[in-house]
């Protein structure tokens, strides 16, 4: 009879442990780095040109 009142004891005491049931998995988001398919120049190339049509332009 001990045995019996020892191993409900020990049930009850370890349903209570998981009366929260499952958490939910928390997964990290993942970094997505965008890398430009353009040359470092071609900040540059762009206002050149402009000046360039300018300069072309004034001179008319």
């Amino acid at each position: 009879m001990k045995k019996l009142a020892l191993a409900a004891a020990l049930s009850l005491a370890a349903t209570h442990a998981f009366a929260g049931g499952m958490a939910e998995p928390v997964m990290e988001e993942t970094v997505m780095v965008e890398e430009s398919s353009t040359s470092s120049s071609a900040g540059i190339v762009v206002p050149l040109l402009v000046l360039l049509f300018v300069a072309a332009a004034a001179s008319n």
